[in-house]
């Protein structure tokens, strides 16, 4: 990799990643603003600013933006997420000015115009009552909500349809002016692109951005809780989890091996076990979300109204499994899955373009690859019994959506892991100091 960093005068952050063997250019600009930077009344306003951006601005109508990417082939796009909001574009290398100059403009000129706020709030609506009609999705926004509760990281990235309806335009362009600044920026880009060329471009294109304020998140509380719906579907949805790791914490990289040996691959101990084995369900896999001060870990799984009663007790089974023993053959296999995922990224300008802005954005530094291999081959199987000790002896969080009248009680789900356990001790040892 050939990973090269500048520093604007406005303190917009640039870094790009020369790729000499491919003919296009991924660009973009993350900002350190999320949902967990929103107030509890305007949850979802991060990701309505980025829906309109695209609206049109002082130089381009909505058309002129999509007319301009496509008439060079290229594509455009956005997202919003808990920790940081995405504007970014692929284009040929001899496009990268027009790139910079539309993701530049949307970023700075956008019009934010009644009408169109109008209009685009019903567009976000939809997509909200789209996610709430697709179970495997919004599951997992109940879960988020169960584990940091009352507060800005357990909330949905869309917010809730009367919200999103109850912000106007001028609230709208509040909250792009206090968090919009060069400070909080990150403009990365991946592929055929000469560094100096982009600087230079760069300092011509962002020249309006506001006055710096720093950007204030909600500390996260883990607490864990119960989250469950009955709702008329095939299937019960559940996640079942626990407090995980952040981006700094020193198990970072362990916990991407044990969440490939737990549930990451046809070979994992989930998919095994609950498909191969008994057939209690399609769907099954683990996952790990950090972020900047905390992380989740957690099993997903899909599965049919009679057969939730045995899934259940094999899920705790298999989670407490990891606490006893694992193999170095398991360990081996789960690394490998790891590193091929993170050498395989380096094949796309996309991904590689976006991990440089998010290890920006939390590290301050470019993480080279040879680094995060080695942290991941030393995740061996102490490491990973460690920490999967320390996972499963946190609170639960446990969410449920569908048929869920067979569902064992929060209690009796708990009973089956280590917290119970954990949390006697606490209390005992509490007891005898008071």
């Amino acid at each position: 990799m050939t990973i090269e960093m500048t520093t604007l005068e406005n303190g917009m952050r640039i870094a790009t990643d020369r790729m000499e063997a491919v003919e296009t250019v991924s660009l973009g600009v993350w900002v350190d603003v999320g949902t967990r930077h929103e107030p509890a009344d305007r949850n979802g306003i991060s990701h309505l600013l980025e829906h309109m951006a695209f609206k049109g601005t002082r130089k381009r109508s909505a058309l002129d933006i999509a007319v301009a990417v496509d008439n060079v082939g290229g594509q455009l796009n956005a997202y919003t997420c808990r920790e940081h909001t995405a504007y970014y574009a692929k284009v040929l290398r001899e496009d990268t000015a027009l790139a910079i100059d539309i993701v530049a403009d949307v970023l700075q000129n956008s019009l934010l115009d009644p009408e169109d706020l109008r209009r685009e709030q019903q567009v976000v609506v939809q997509e909200i009552n789209q996610t709430l009609d697709t179970p495997d999705d919004i599951i997992f926004d109940y879960f988020q909500l169960a584990a940091y509760p009352n507060q800005a990281l357990g909330r949905s990235v869309l917010g809730r349809a009367e919200m999103v309806r109850s912000m106007n335009c001028d609230i709208v362009a509040d909250f792009m002016r206090a968090h919009y600044s060069a400070r909080r920026m990150v403009l990365s880009a991946a592929g055929r692109v000469d560094h100096d060329q982009l600087v230079w471009l760069a300092n011509q294109a962002f020249t309006e951005l506001p006055p710096h304020k720093p950007g204030v998140a909600e500390a996260a509380r883990y607490t864990g809780g119960n989250w469950r719906e009955e709702r008329d579907l095939e299937q019960v949805h559940i996640v079942l989890g626990f407090n995980g790791v952040s981006y700094n914490d020193p198990d970072f990289y362990t916990a991407s091996v044990l969440s490939a040996l737990m549930g990451g691959g046809m070979s994992s101990r989930l998919f095994q076990e609950v498909r191969e084995k008994r057939g209690l369900a399609y769907a099954v896999s683990s996952f790990t979300v950090p972020y900047q001060d905390a992380g989740l870990f957690g099993v997903y799984v899909g599965t049919g109204e009679e057969d939730v009663v045995e899934l259940i007790p094999v899920l705790c089974q298999e989670l407490v499994k990891l606490t006893a023993q694992v193999t170095e053959m398991e360990i081996r296999r789960a690394q490998a899955q790891v590193r091929a995922g993170l050498l395989m990224a380096l094949e796309s300008s996309g991904s590689r373009c976006e991990q440089l802005a998010r290890q920006l954005l939390v590290y301050g530094r470019p993480i080279s690859v040879q680094e995060a291999v080695s942290r991941v081959e030393a995740a061996d199987s102490t490491a990973v019994t460690r920490l999967a000790h320390r996972i499963l002896r946190s609170p639960l969080t446990f969410a449920a959506l569908g048929p869920i009248g067979k569902l064992e009680s929060f209690d009796c789900i708990r009973s089956r892991l280590p917290e119970t356990e954990a949390v006697a001790q606490e209390e005992s040892a509490s007891a005898t100091t008071e």
